[in-house]
């Protein structure tokens, strides 16, 4: 498995990390146990919460299935501030009062990566300063970062926490990739053209921040997988095609055109089936040419202008 750098290599993560969303689904600690042993086997170091997933189920399971050997040998991250329900919350209290339920449920001391779970319009930045600036002098939090944020809401935050966000986490894939559509269609009349979130993707890459890659096999948002869709048959014959061709499964081609991008993105995947893990983690050995990333991108319905 390769290895992403985050913050100018303040951490040397795989470049898949693996989304803990859904292992309440499995039936035992036992069972979580062996699927992070999976992935630990494919190489991946890293693997991403939220206080949110299962009502805070998904933290504590995990957190009962990792033993202190191996909490040494990952990176842990996990995000806040989403209130279901009820708002967005980036105030002092609220960030404080996360984490410390966060670590209780995790069973350990820190986490490596605490990211801002959506943006909170009502956010007072100098607030957050303080929470990091907390967080990080007790040891409890290593480093910083956002999910689904624009260009000069990150530079915002980043002007009053001393340039703390590593991480910008956004929605990605081969069939929802707005970050690129834009940056393809520069001065075009389309929808594709339209510019929703600053060019995050050039700002991260100019400033050094991680994009993270979530629901890599989604098209829309939470509309369906693309894998064997039918409103995709030329996307997937060309997947099959590329999967033979590379003796890997649909699964890893798909990865492996996020992973082709020159950004560096990290693709956090959130299957709890070990045999989907060990193929999706082959991604790492396919490097895709340039003709059939572009190939794969029309594919998915996109047009070069």
């Amino acid at each position: 498995m390769k290895k992403i750098e985050i913050g100018k290599g303040k951490i040397s993560a795989s470049e898949i990390g693996l989304g803990c969303m859904r292992i309440t689904g499995l039936p035992s600690v036992k069972e979580v146990r062996g699927l992070i042993d999976t992935a630990v086997d494919c190489g991946i170091n890293f693997f991403d919460h939220a206080d949110i997933y299962a009502g805070g189920e998904a933290e504590r399971i995990f957190g009962q299935a990792v033993d202190a050997g191996l909490r040494e040998k990952i990176f842990i991250q996990t995000k806040c501030a989403i209130r279901p329900g009820i708002c967005y919350d980036f105030s002092k209290k609220h960030i404080l009062e996360s984490v410390d339920k966060s670590l209780a449920r995790l069973n350990t001391d820190y986490i490596d990566i605490l990211l801002l779970h959506r943006p909170d319009t009502l956010m007072e930045p100098e607030e957050v300063a303080e929470a990091f600036d907390i967080l990080e002098r007790a040891g409890k939090v290593r480093y910083f970062g956002v999910s689904n944020q624009n260009a000069m809401q990150i530079e915002l935050l980043n002007h009053y926490c001393g340039k703390k966000i590593l991480i910008d986490q956004l929605q990605f894939s081969i069939a929802h990739c707005d970050i690129i559509d834009s940056g393809i269609n520069v001065n075009v009349h389309n929808d594709a053209g339209a510019n929703r979130d600053g060019s995050v993707l050039e700002y991260c890459r100019l400033k050094d921040i991680t994009i993270q890659a979530w629901s890599p096999f989604q098209y829309g948002m939470f509309e369906g997988v693309f894998l064997n869709c039918d409103k995709y048959p030329e996307l997937n014959r060309l997947i099959g095609e590329l999967a033979e061709k590379y003796q890997v499964t649909g699964n890893a081609i798909a990865v492996a055109w996020i992973l082709r991008h020159p950004a560096g993105i990290q693709t956090i995947v959130g299957s709890t089936s070990r045999e989907r893990i060990q193929g999706i983690c082959r991604a790492s050995d396919v490097r895709l040419t340039r003709e059939e990333w572009y190939a794969l991108y029309m594919a998915a319905g996109k047009q070069l202008p």
